[in-house]
Order: structure tokens, then sequence, then C-alpha cells
């Protein structure tokens, strides 16, 4: 059955064409398995909250109807403002015009969420769609100043400030000269815009959609990750071209239902974080985390931004999941408050969940895989202008995949996980190679969710063939690497203090905190053995005594997984590994890199492709790549077919002997220009 929406219908209609229902809540109370509900063009102001789920073969279709824009929004315009002189105005609404919590009231709060300098909240207003920046108190926005911390300074001079009382919510707001009686000014009353109360409603698709300015919670891993539209632990969801922005935390979440993460605050701070993770994990295996269960979503063609947590979060529940062809950017951009769950896509447990040919710049970390990627695959995505870096694999044991990826920011990767496969990337910036030897995360049976163990992350167990590491310039390759703490990014702050033993000083970062900054290439790598040499090797306590002072810092704990390369080219002054003696080492740049953040789009120039066709005989497949040490598995598909890379990023065949390192095969002579 067909439900048509229209803004000009009536919800005591019938929902055929000609009597269409008023609201697309109306027409998700009564979808059930196989019906689809058209919605046609319009602002609609209303938490969509399915009743229903489909199954496999009869899905429940929620599509726009393809005549103009259709916009869920989590928000209701304001017009009522009142002038306070100094380009500020207020405004006075009732508390009953709040969905489920009133946002201006409710702090952001939750598990990994760092102290900031004020209490946020979770309202936002809107001027033109846009989010202003909350600030400490009403003088504030009588004299705004610039927040520091904020990408864009000149958005963060348009403040405001709310007080609530038992039956009235105040706001003030400076709107930067503007008068919001003419301009179309918002405030979000709504936690959600497309999101099922009920967990558990399986086979939905949601497309087409402009879906914004909701206000869900800051979603951690041990706790409900709320989202601005997301399935709610289920299965089998379609989340395909729509607009997502301006979610207060969440643009989508694939993650956790109320029940499976720990909502106890003092429970929070009674038990370490990875203890705590490791409850959760259980927790949800108890109650069903199986892949016939939970996750196997589908996410592609989103354009997701201005999202100040994540545009894409999950943990668990994102497992088995495909997420491709989104283009991810904004995300965490005003900087109010900080966590360790902010990333464009920040995903836990990601088994099996395949994410290729998305395009994520201007974030602030770009792709965070946290715990149990084992079975993923990172294929054929470009990065950008992102403030941390590009790829931050966290105490992960593999096997996971990355291949035909272009990491273009200052930092590319920042390697705390072991059991990783890189293969014919684009790595322009430095790496961060570090153990985390003090946290023991699980590893699982190849494509099940069941624990076959546990271990610490040792560092290793990593392959890196046929990529091309493209210098920043720094032609001193004997550098030391430089310390850095867990959240910090390029460029590094100046540090002046040295403390007694002669180290730096890092406003008290404790050493087992502190990560290791590396030139562009695989140099970081050198303290690990080669798998040519060893499978598997520690140092003995009478060998780490007689290492200096230096060395056993890097070797304690570190260092215990030997690693494999071959095929790699290094330009423009990148340090090879001294593992791989007969790597292709040339001084010039030959690959020019242009980026336009502001138009989201990567120029890609190759002036000497002579350096790069056919520098090596390896074509990657599942038989070179091997077993990871820990889980045992293999590098291969989700449907355990083994990989074979002979196409390249732009889905060119690559010849069976001879490749060109990199994401592009280069067949043809001349130089070579692509804009992605």
């Amino acid at each position: 059955m067909e439900y048509h929406v229209s803004i000009y219908g009536n919800d005591q209609g019938k929902g055929t064409a000609d009597q269409p229902l008023r609201t697309i809540s109306r027409a998700a109370a009564h979808a059930m398995a196989g019906d689809t509900v058209i919605v046609h063009a319009g602002v609609y102001r209303e938490w969509v909250n399915p009743a229903n789920g489909g199954t496999a073969e009869h899905r429940i279709v929620y599509r726009s109807a393809g005549d103009g824009e259709v916009v869920i929004t989590g928000a209701e315009r304001i017009t009522d403002w009142k002038s306070e002189g100094n380009d500020v105005w207020s405004t006075e609404v009732l508390n009953s015009i709040f969905s489920v919590r009133n946002p201006f009231e409710v702090e952001l709060s939750g598990d990994w969420l760092f102290d900031g300098p004020f209490p946020v909240h979770l309202g936002d207003v809107y001027l033109d769609g846009k989010s202003l920046y909350e600030c400490a108190n009403f003088e504030s926005v009588h004299n705004p100043e610039i927040w520091p911390e904020a990408k864009y300074s000149e958005d963060s001079l348009l403040k405001w400030y709310a007080e609530v009382d038992s039956t009235t919510t105040k706001i003030w707001a400076n709107f930067g000269g503007k008068d919001p009686r003419k301009e179309n000014v918002e405030i979000n009353v709504r936690p959600y815009c497309f999101w099922p109360e009920k967990p558990g409603l399986n086979y939905i698709t949601v497309s087409g959609f402009t879906l914004r300015q909701a206000s869900p919670q800051w979603a951690p891993p041990t706790d409900y990750q709320e989202g601005l539209i997301g399935p709610h632990w289920s299965k089998g969801w379609i989340i395909e071209n729509n607009i997502i922005s301006e979610s207060k935390c969440v643009g989508i979440s694939l993650g956790t239902e109320m029940g499976t993460g720990h909502t106890n605050s003092l429970e929070k701070r009674s038990k370490g974080g990875t203890q705590r993770e490791q409850e959760v994990i259980l927790r949800a295996l108890r109650s069903g985390w199986h892949k016939d269960i939970i996750g196997n979503h589908i996410v592609r063609g989103n354009v997701i931004h201005d999202c100040e947590q994540a545009g894409i979060v999950g943990h668990m529940g994102a497992a088995f999941s495909h997420i491709y062809q989104n283009r991810i950017y904004n995300i965490h951009h005003k900087r109010l408050r900080h966590g360790a769950e902010v990333a464009g896509i920040k995903l836990h447990a990601a088994l099996d969940t395949q994410i290729n040919e998305n395009i994520m710049y201007s974030c602030y970390r770009a792709l965070w895989l946290d715990w149990q990627a084992q079975g993923t695959r990172i294929s054929r995505n470009v990065f950008f202008d992102n403030i941390s870096e590009d790829l931050f694999v966290e105490v992960c044991h593999g096997p996971y995949m990355v291949d035909h990826n272009l990491f273009l920011s200052p930092m590319n990767f920042r390697n705390m996980a072991q059991g990783g496969a890189f293969a014919h990337n684009l790595f322009a910036g430095r790496f961060v190679v570090r153990s985390e030897i003090t946290r023991i995360t699980p590893y699982h049976f190849p494509h099940e969710t069941a624990m076959a163990g546990y271990s610490n992350i040792t560092g290793g167990d990593d392959r890196y063939y046929n990529n091309i590491f493209l210098g920043d310039n720094d032609a001193d390759t004997n550098k030391e690497p430089v310390p850095i703490t867990f959240f910090e990014h390029l460029p590094l702050k100046p540090r002046d203090a040295v403390g007694e033993n002669g180290k730096t000083v890092m406003d008290g970062v404790p050493d087992d905190s502190i990560c290791y900054l590396h030139a562009v290439g695989l140099g970081g790598y050198n303290q690990h053995p080669n798998v040519k040499d060893k499978k598997w090797w520690e140092y003995t306590k009478e060998e780490l005594m007689e290492l200096g002072d230096a060395a056993k810092d890097f070797f304690i704990g570190n260092a215990v997984l030997p690693v494999a390369m071959g095929g790699n080219v290094y330009l423009n002054h990148a340090v090879p590994s001294t593992h791989e003696l007969d790597a292709k080492i040339h001084s010039q740049k030959s690959i020019k890199i242009e980026v336009d953040s502001a138009q989201g789009k990567v120029l890609v120039q190759i002036n000497e492709p002579e350096l790069l066709r056919g520098t090596s005989a390896m074509v990657i497949n599942t038989d070179l790549l091997g077993k990871t040490y820990h889980a045992d598995m293999k590098y291969e598909e989700p449907e355990s077919t083994p990989y074979r890379l002979d196409s390249d990023f732009f889905g060119t065949k690559r010849p069976d002997a001879d490749v060109t390192s990199g994401p592009f095969e280069l067949s043809e002579k001349g130089n070579v220009e692509f804009e992605i």
C-alpha cells in the first residue's frame, strides 16, 4: 500500500494521492511491511517515530516524492523577538513547545565527554538554518568574543544564552546585526527527526529527505547512542540520498539501545573505561548481538555536515554494514566541548563493515575505528583538511584492509592497533605508531560476533604494499619522532618546559599516554621485527637492560609483532622503513595535490608518471597478506571470498604483473590529472 503525505493534506484523510495525510508521523503509525510512504515537497516539523518494521522481502520505504525538497526538522520557527540593544534580541517561549525534554535545560553530558569552561546544553538557535554558539552568560551575548577553538572563528561571534523556569524559557541571541523578525530564526524543540523509540524495527528505508536541527544527547559507546536519524538497534535499514545536518551531537546513529550500556553515572566512575566497555559487549552478546538480528545496514549517498559530535556513530550496531558514497564535512567545527567520540565516522566493533568511496573533509577526526575492527575494509575514500588525522584505528587486532584511499591531511594515520593491511594508498601526511599494552580488548571468530579471545595491543602485525608516500618538504629524514598527546594535532603548540629527565613537559600527560609522531613514510616501524626474520618476537629482560634509555622507552611492552612491506614508493623526502631495502625513493615530488575545502574538491596532478608506473611486481591478494596473529583470520571479503586488488581507484583493471603503486593505475604516457 502507498501512503501519500503533503503539507496541504489532512491526517483524517485516506493517505491517497488525491487525499494525502498531513504528517509523516500519521503514515508511520500505520505503515506495515511492504508499504511505501511518499512525502511531497514541504517542511515537516515533527519527530517521525515508526511504529512498525518491515521484512527482508517486504521493506517499509519512506521516500520523497521528487517534486521538491522534503525537510524533516526538529526545530520550530520563532518570530516574536524583542530588541535589547547592541544587536541583541530576546524571546520567551512556553516549555510546552518542547517534545520529550527541554534542550535548553538539559546539559550535554555522557561518558567520554570532557569538561569545558561552562555548561553546554542540548538547545540551539538557528539563523537561516545555521546554529549559533551558546555562551556562558547574558553579558557574553552583548559583548561577543571569538571562541578560540572554533574552526570558523567569525561564525562564533553569533551567540545565544538561555534561562529556564518552571513554565517558560527565555533566550537572548546576537544575530550579528540581522533582524530576527525578518530572517528565518528557529530553535530546536525535538531530540530526533527520524528515530524509532522502540528498538528492533527492521528493514526500513529512508530516502531523499533533508533532515536537520535536532538535539540528540552525547552518544558514547558505553551508553544509549542517540542520533538525529537512526535504526535504534535493529537490522537492515537503508539510509540513502539524504542531506543530514545541524545535529547537536550525532547525525546518523547505528549504535546501542537504551538497555545495552551503563546508565548510572556513579557506576561510570566506579570502573575503568576498558572494563565498562567489555561489560557492554558481553551484555549485548547475551541479549542478542548477532548478525542475524543487528546491523547489516546500508548508508549511502548522503551528505552529512555540521554535526558537532559525529556524522555517523555506532557501537556494535554498525557491524556487517556498508557505508559508501557519502560526503561528510564540518564535523565538530564549533568545539564548545570535546570528547573521545568525535569524528566524521566513529565506529566501535565494525565487524565486516565496508567503508567505501566516501569523501570526508574539514572534520576534527575523519574516520575513527575503535575496538574490534575485524573484517573491516576501508577502500577508495578521500580524506583532506581534517584537523587531527584522517584515520585512527585504536586497540583493534584486525584483520582490517585499507586500500586505494587518498590520505591528504597533515596527519594521515594514528595507529594504536595491529593487524592492518595497507595497499595502493596515497599517504601525504605523518603517522603515529604506538602500542597500547594496558588495555585488553576482544577479537572474534571470523565473520561472527562470538568472541574468540582477548589481548592487549603490542603493535605490528601490519602489511604495507604498493603505497605511495608523498613527503611534506621536510628533508631531515633523520629527525627524531615528536612526542604528542593523544588528542593533539598539527600544527603542534609550542613547548618550552623541560622536565628533570630532559624530556619535554606535556601538560601533565603521563608517559603511557604520549604518542610519537613520525615523518611521512614507514620509519615508525623500524623497531618492529621483519616478518621475513621472525614470526613472533619480544625482548627478554636482560636484552632490555642493555638498551639505551630512548630505545628502552620504545621497546618496553612494544614492537613485538612483525611487519611486512614491499612495492612502496617514497617521494619528496618521505622516509622508508629499514625493512624495505629495495624501496623506490625519489627526491622529486612528482605528484601535486590541490585541495579546495570550500567546494569539497581535490585536484591530483601526476607530473612524472614514469616514476610510478610498473613499480611493483605484486598484485595484492589474500594469499600474500596471510593471517593476523591473534584472530588467526585471513584478509578476505565478508562472505569469505579472497581479496584480489586488481582494479584501481576508478575501477580500471590492473595488469597481472608490474602494477602501478598508489591508487591509480597509470598505463598511458604523459602527465595525468584527476579531479575528485
